[in-house]
């Protein structure tokens, strides 16, 4: 009797030890595999993070709206033209239609240009020239003597935008802000300390601007609190007798 209670406890534990052999190996994560490069994901929405592309050195300009282009086929010339981007990206091609051209670069227009007339042209060859095309500009915003928009027409730095902005205004802070877009939509915010670099210091940090940059001069935390605790220094309305 013992020995047959004996071989039941032993097979049952051969049982219990081949259940929990399963049930971790069950649990475990899969392997990673190391051949891909390893994404974030977002607790919040557990999907992966995208990250913003590297900036691109020396960027080719893109079409934008209100382009002027001209377009050249040196051996067909009666197809030569001079077009402007629409405000939904496209361009009207003779005797071809529409071609959406917005956020191509030239070489990108070249191409599709060549495309387009593939069917009646053998091998053409097309020219793109900008006629006219958006300035590059900069913007300041904030604490300084005249915010706004302005052409980007040499190479400035911040300090140099700042002074043409008017400077500081009375209420601005030294410490600003640079915006700069990395992607459609990311952009790299800066924080530099103008203050240090009027001083000799750190002179590297004042950017050279590039265009669509962006300035922000934040006002001074005293200025905000005179707003609501008004306050005057001068002479007190009583002063005692002078002898």
């Amino acid at each position: 009797m013992r020995e047959r209670a004996g071989r039941v406890f032993i097979l049952l534990a051969v049982v219990f030890l081949l259940c929990s052999s399963l049930l971790a190996a069950s649990q475990q994560e899969p392997p990673v595999d190391s051949s891909k490069p390893a994404s974030k994901l977002d607790p919040s929405s557990n999907s992966e993070v995208q990250h913003p592309a590297p900036v691109e050195r020396n960027p080719r300009y893109r079409i934008c709206r209100d382009d002027i282009l001209l377009l050249s086929l040196p051996l067909s010339p009666e197809l030569n033209q001079k077009v402007m981007v629409r405000p939904d990206g496209f361009i009207s091609l003779q005797n071809k239609g529409d071609i959406h051209v917005e956020g191509l670069t030239i070489a990108d227009v070249v191409e599709a240009v060549k495309k387009a007339y593939a069917g009646t042209l053998h091998d053409p060859i097309v020219d793109v020239d900008l006629a006219d095309f958006q300035k590059p500009f900069f913007t300041v915003l904030g604490q300084v003597g005249k915010p706004g928009q302005y052409d980007l027409r040499y190479d400035i730095t911040v300090t140099q935008a700042i002074a043409v902005a008017g400077g500081f205004a009375a209420a601005g802070k030294t410490q600003v802000f640079l915006y700069r877009s990395v992607s459609s939509n990311w952009a790299e915010v800066r924080e530099l300390k103008i203050k240090d670099i009027l001083h000799g210091k750190s002179i590297s940090e004042d950017v050279h601007l590039r265009p669509g940059d962006m300035i922000f001069v934040p006002e001074k935390a005293i200025t905000k609190f005179q707003r609501y605790v008004p306050y005057n220094i001068g002479i007190s309305p009583y002063s005692p007798p002078v002898h």
